[in-house]
């Protein structure tokens, strides 16, 4: 591969990786979600709770983490750094679930909540050990959920998983190792989900 062919492949993979960090995809799953599941009002209130208690507290940690230098970068590429962004993570979430229980917002949608909790302390566990892809754990997550909206969406969110999980490996952010541990722990947790979705609401 010629030296300007791989600048693009390694601009594109960027591309893919900060499009579809754990953050962007469960966002863009809960704007389609509401869209989906809720009238407009809804919608617009479940949306931005998560924008308000969820996405803008994680980047401005981790922005500001990077800022003091505890974080090596935005991704928090470090593995020892990635312990203290899953306990502010899981502040963040027991935060948000309370929010939306004492709200009287969906039962689905906390049942998503704590199978995402669940993914997020077997990534904590597994941080001990292997520096697991998160984007590649939260996509696949991302695409179980897809599926379970609407089994189209969840295909073509399969296929940009692929994507993701190809990038990380090309920005070596990730060992291929790591990226299929990520990948096996987000189907694991994934598969779970179906499971006790189909037997909770279908």
């Amino acid at each position: 591969m010629s030296k300007k062919n791989f600048s693009a492949v390694v601009f594109l993979s960027k591309v893919i990786s900060n499009l579809l960090n754990p953050l962007f995809s469960l966002l863009i799953f809960f704007i389609c979600f509401a869209y989906v599941k809720m009238n407009w009002e809804e919608s617009l209130i479940n949306i931005l709770l998560m924008i308000a208690l969820v996405v803008i507290p994680i980047f401005s940690w981790i922005g500001w983490n990077v800022k003091k230098g505890n974080y090596t970068n935005m991704d928090v590429s470090d593995r020892k750094q990635r312990n203290s962004l899953y306990l502010f993570n899981f502040i963040i979430i027991a935060i948000y679930t309370g929010v939306l229980y004492f709200t009287n917002q969906r039962t689905d949608l906390l049942f998503i909540i704590v199978f995402l909790f669940i993914l997020m302390l077997i990534m904590h566990i597994s941080n001990f050990f292997i520096k697991s892809s998160m984007h590649t754990a939260f996509n696949v997550f991302v695409t179980a959920l897809f599926f379970s909206l609407n089994p189209i969406l969840g295909i073509i969110w399969f296929v940009l998983t692929s994507f993701v999980a190809i990038s990380r490996i090309i920005l070596k952010r990730h060992t291929p190792k790591e990226v299929i541990m990520g990948a096996f722990i987000g189907t694991v947790v994934s598969l779970a989900y179906l499971y006790f979705n189909i037997q909770t609401f279908l």
